[in-house]
This record gives C-alpha cells, sequence and structure tokens, in this order.
C-alpha cells in the first residue's frame, strides 16, 4: 500500500485577520497623513515667521553693507529697498523682492516704512498684525532692531 502525504486544500483569497490588519494599517496612515496637514493656524505661524526672518535678514545687512535698508509693509505684501544715490531702490537678492500676503491673510498695518540704521537700529516701533480666520499673530519691529513675533 502507497501512503500519500496529504495536501492541505488550496487557499483562495485572504482570512479576516489579515484583511483587518491591512485595514488597520491604512487606517494609521490615512491618520498620520490628515495630522500632518497644516491648517490656518500653521500657515499663519509660517507666513509671520516668513516675513520676521526676511525682516531680520534686511536688518543684516543693513548692518553688513553699512547704508540704510527699509522694509515697505502694506496689506498687499512688503518688500525690502535700500538707500543708494539719493533715493530708495529695490534690493537685490532672492527674498528681499516684493512678496504679497497669502490670500487668505488679512493684515492690518497700513502702509508703513521701517528703515534700518548701519547699526541695525530701526527708525520706529511698528506692528504689523496677521490675520487668518479666527486666529491672528503680531510681528513687532523694535526701535532697537528686535523684530519678535506675538500671539495677537
Amino acid at each position: 500500500m502507497i501512503i500519500r502525504p496529504v495536501r492541505p486544500p488550496a487557499r483562495n483569497g485572504f482570512s479576516l485577520v489579515e484583511m483587518m490588519v491591512v485595514l488597520m494599517v491604512i487606517g494609521l496612515l490615512a491618520a498620520a497623513a490628515v495630522l500632518t496637514l497644516p491648517g490656518d493656524e500653521r500657515k499663519l505661524r509660517d507666513e509671520a515667521e516668513r516675513f520676521a526672518a526676511r525682516t531680520l535678514a534686511a536688518r543684516d545687512e543693513a548692518i553688513v553693507g553699512a547704508r540704510p535698508i527699509s522694509v515697505v509693509v502694506s496689506e498687499q505684501g512688503y518688500y525690502f529697498e535700500r538707500r543708494s544715490e539719493g533715493a530708495w531702490q529695490p534690493l537685490p537678492g532672492r527674498g528681499f523682492d516684493l512678496t504679497p500676503w497669502d490670500n487668505a491673510t488679512t493684515v492690518s498695518a497700513g502702509r508703513q516704512r521701517v528703515v534700518f540704521d548701519s547699526l541695525g537700529l530701526a527708525s520706529g516701533d511698528a506692528a504689523v498684525r496677521l490675520g487668518r480666520g479666527d486666529q491672528a499673530l503680531v510681528v513687532q519691529i523694535r526701535r532697537d532692531g528686535k523684530v519678535t513675533l506675538d500671539a495677537g
């Protein structure tokens, strides 16, 4: 008598446990993706931090170049200029040209010009209030040249 090994029946498809594991992994990945999407608060903070960083870079440029640099802020956007040959000229360089505010961002600053001298001191205090939805942040430029970001 010949004994043949018994073959298990062929499996067609997935077990319930395998399906549950796959669904759990997909759910975790979807939750991680949703949590990393920037909301209004994050977008507002990013925009305010970018404006503050560029303003500080302009102040540093005034110190290094030993010539006045100004930041001009309005409801539409902001840009930087330097004093050259008795007139204000656009400050060359990436990041110093006209930068519009994001469409959903509201700015209540009016039109302001703050000039940094060769020591890094500002011509006066200024506050630029940025809003987005019900969130608000204020970028303050102080007379001593410091730029701070505060909750509005």
